[in-house]
């Protein structure tokens, strides 16, 4: 067993568990964790007695909330290396789970933001439960869903994928399993009775999820309101999107309003960012494409001020009132945008190297 004081990686049975161990964070990831994830992973892949991958949080509540990005803000400035380095650790173990050869089972039990995506999806198994509260808030503090959330949004269907990146609506457990996002809803109070009796048998993990899944789940609410998020939702500008919902709040649509005045609360350029980003993730070929694309971008936004003063405003004075620079999405230009896409220099990047130690995916 290896246990640091923020994540624990222990061999049980034929299993290899990965637990995040933060819990006055609510397990938020730094450079360190995402670190020994990889390290463990990595041991584990040739390992012949490690035949499946656990994921869940130790003690706490909450999976995981995301990055820590106040570090991250706060290392900007004063040590640029170290915020670029944790981007390039995290996104190494996003791809390398992405393409791991054993089934992963992620418990997405409680808040699953940002990071904790980031680490549930790739998993072939993926939990949900009543207490679940998935998210891609990012664009809260001026960037954009990553930790290939391009690639996972983009593939849901219809128009929801700008929706959740531009608003960064929160989805319960029901919502996760309807939309594909999570492959099993099982009560918490079953979760230990799952994790125990896959770490037995882990060749019945599909069995053994089906049987202790909840046979009458919630309904998805989100369900109810699909044909508005595709209509409001429908163009690739922010500009026209917020229009669109300011007419139908014009003809008395409580829910357009509301989304609206989400969506003007949050960073215009990470807004934009993200609506970009939706369009070109489809044309990613590979996994890796994706993840190097979003260093990229993540790279240069992270110097844009929008990104300091969205933590500043939700996380460090918690005032919530960030002024963004622009305020205005309409001074923001297509040229202002693709900017933040073009390939970084190989010298401030490793982008061509990045995931040369991994398989293409």
């Amino acid at each position: 067993m290896t246990t640091s004081a923020d994540v624990i990686a222990v061999k049980q049975g034929q299993a290899g568990r990965l637990r995040l161990n933060r819990p006055k964070a609510l397990h938020s990831l730094n450079r360190s964790m995402v670190r020994e994830m990889a390290r463990a992973l990595l041991e584990w892949r040739s390992d012949p007695d490690v035949r499946i991958i656990l994921i869940d949080h130790a003690e706490g509540r909450g999976f995981c909330a995301g990055g820590d990005v106040v570090t991250i803000a706060n290392s900007v400035d004063g040590a640029e290396e170290a915020a670029r380095a944790f981007f390039f650790d995290e996104y190494r173990l996003n791809h390398l789970e992405y393409t791991y050869a054993k089934p992963g089972v992620a418990f997405m039990d409680g808040i699953t933001m940002g990071g904790g995506v980031g680490i549930a999806l790739p998993c072939r198994y993926r939990v949900a439960t009543e207490r679940t509260v998935l998210a891609m808030p990012e664009t809260t503090i001026g960037i954009f869903p990553d930790v290939g959330g391009g690639r996972y949004l983009s593939r849901l269907r219809g128009r929801l994928a700008q929706f959740l990146a531009l608003t960064g609506a929160r989805l319960d457990g029901a919502e996760c399993l309807k939309l594909r996002l999570a492959t099993h809803y099982i009560p918490s109070d079953r979760l230990e009775e799952a994790k125990e009796r896959i770490i037995a048998q882990p060749f019945r993990t599909q069995a053994v999820l089906d049987e202790l899944s909840e046979e009458n789940v919630p309904a998805a609410r989100i369900m109810d309101n699909l044909a508005r998020i595709d209509r409001y939702f429908a163009s690739d500008r922010l500009e026209d999107i917020l229009a669109a919902l300011d007419a139908g709040a014009a003809d008395g649509d409580k829910w357009a309003a509301k989304e609206a005045a989400t969506i003007r609360a949050k960073s215009p350029m990470a807004c934009k960012v993200s609506l970009r980003l939706l369009q070109e993730s489809p044309h990613q070929l590979h996994f890796v494409d994706e993840m190097r694309m979003e260093y990229g971008i993540m790279i240069r936004l992270i110097h844009h001020p929008d990104f300091r003063e969205g933590v500043r405003a939700l996380l460090i004075d918690k005032d919530n009132k960030p002024n963004w620079q622009p305020t205005n999405p309409a001074v923001i230009g297509d040229a202002d945008v693709a900017a933040f896409f073009e390939p970084l220099p190989p010298r401030s990047s490793g982008a061509h190297s990045i995931f040369s130690s991994s398989s293409r995916a």
